[in-house]
């Protein structure tokens, strides 16, 4: 996760940041946080790169203070979470405007702050990051679990959702490299790659799908797709296969 922190008080930084960390190592979350001392500072880099998870905004800064610096952001960014932390109860009403995720008044209690945390990292992994494709038509983007398999087609491949098939112009081996972070998509044969999560049953020589569609499966991709399958339904007694 990405958190970025602006206050105008190194101190309040970086007691922040010491929070941060802190709950980072008891949740085992891998975090990183940036510190910017106006608003002014984290607009350069928000206009550039918007790849925060959190906001975590003092109110009183500089020329702009927080609550316009969230103002400005949500005119562009309606989801990001915005925390503010602040000396004064009086900006509260204002923070319901620009939608707060919370408001914490300093000096700030980190067992509330980990709370707020928790619920936040919780909430991320119900939220499932989309996939960026470019199909001949034009970008695609699509969760990981719409994505049943891709097949290799020469030099370009096929992806199939459920209901619809779009043509991809590169080769399997790239599709293979770029989903190598979703480790729920397995190559089973030379042609096909396959998310997991859609396979009903392994037989010796194919997967059948949940819908009843059928892969080839080579021997050499055998070990590795029972694996993963098992570890996908480990809590699961028997999933039964299409008739």
């Amino acid at each position: 996760m990405r958190f970025a922190i602006c206050d105008d008080e190194k101190a309040q930084q970086q007691l922040l940041q010491k929070y941060l960390e802190e709950w980072a190592q008891i949740s085992g979350t891998p975090l990183k946080s940036e510190l910017f001392a106006s608003a002014e500072a984290f607009s350069f880099t928000w206009e550039e790169d918007r790849d925060f998870d959190l906001l975590i905004l003092d109110i009183e800064m500089g020329q702009q203070n927080g609550m316009e610096l969230a103002a400005h952001i949500r005119t562009e960014d309606e989801e990001i979470p915005i925390l503010f932390v602040t000396g004064y109860e009086k900006y509260m009403a204002q923070g319901y405007e620009v939608a707060a995720l919370h408001y914490l008044l300093k000096p700030i209690r980190k067992e509330k702050l980990f709370s707020l945390l928790d619920r936040l990292k919780e909430k991320n992994l119900r939220q499932e990051q989309r996939l960026l494709f470019q199909t001949e038509d034009g970008p695609l983007s699509l969760p990981p679990s719409r994505i049943w398999y891709l097949e290799a087609r020469a030099h370009w491949c096929v992806l199939y959702t459920a209901d619809i098939e779009y043509t991809l112009h590169c080769p399997i081996g790239e599709l293979e490299r770029f989903l190598s972070g979703q480790p729920e998509f397995l190559r089973c044969h030379r042609s096909y790659l396959v998310n997991a999560g859609h396979i009903c049953a392994i037989l010796k020589t194919e997967l059948v799908l949940d819908d009843g569609r059928r892969l080839p499966l080579s021997r050499s991709a055998q070990k590795k797709v029972n694996q993963a399958f098992i570890a996908l339904h480990e809590d699961s007694v028997f999933r039964r296969a299409p008739r």
